[in-house]
């Protein structure tokens, strides 16, 4: 039983993923799984947080912190502590391990890291993806990370360009396209708390919770 939630950048996904996972009574992993592994291994959070899903100098230095806390990863040890320089192609097989791990737990609400595409044959799977206007995902980039409406017009395009780019590199999937999600839910339109109450609903319909469904919130 997982739910995975994809995201727009700026569309709420953490927010919504954290009261999905109260209210299911779930654990919830976000920014990419293999931060919770980075920074176990001493990586600075936010020298994980501002890179997601794309250059392979980021994968380099991900790759020395796996590889003295889960060098199980690694095909092979590599004398003197240090790995070969990492392809992007090696992060994307070392997250998907992670991602993997996650599922197999399950109860579990697993954010981004092409997790529909990775678990796209789990039955026990859930897969959303939730959007909204560019304004009003603009308004709230520039208001989390105090930035002008420009800058933070530029980092919500980027970063859905890189997350599109992705799952099309390595998934051959179009990350648009509703066909991949179980549903396709509008942040802008039924805001944080609607969006929050269509999954717990289709959860509790599917007999994943233990808590009686009312309004979002657990009795």
């Amino acid at each position: 039983m997982i739910v995975t939630l994809s995201r727009q950048y700026g569309a709420g996904g953490s927010e919504v993923a954290r009261r999905v996972a109260a209210a299911l009574n779930w654990r919830v992993v976000d920014n990419e799984m293999v931060e919770q592994v980075a920074a176990r291994a001493g990586l600075p959070w936010a020298d994980v947080a501002e890179r997601e899903e794309r250059v392979p100098s980021f994968a380099e230095r991900l790759a020395r912190t796996l590889a003295a806390s889960a060098p199980e990863l690694f095909a092979a040890r590599v004398p003197g502590g240090t790995v070969p320089k990492l392809q992007e192609t090696d992060l994307v097989r070392i997250t998907e391990t992670v991602v993997a791990e996650v599922a197999a737990k399950g109860r579990v609400v697993l954010v981004g890291r092409a997790a529909p595409a990775v678990l796209a044959r789990d039955r026990d799977s859930l897969h959303v993806q939730l959007v909204a206007p560019r304004p009003y995902r603009i308004k709230a980039a520039a208001e989390r990370l105090g930035v002008d409406p420009a800058n933070a017009a530029g980092i919500v395009d980027e970063t859905d360009s890189m997350r599109a780019r992705y799952l099309r590199q390595y998934y051959r999937r179009d990350w648009y396209d509703p066909v991949n999600y179980h549903m396709v839910l509008n942040s802008g339109l039924l805001g944080l708390d609607g969006v929050t109450e269509v999954i717990v609903g289709e959860a509790c319909r599917r007999g994943w919770s233990d808590h009686k469904h009312g309004s979002g919130k657990k009795t």
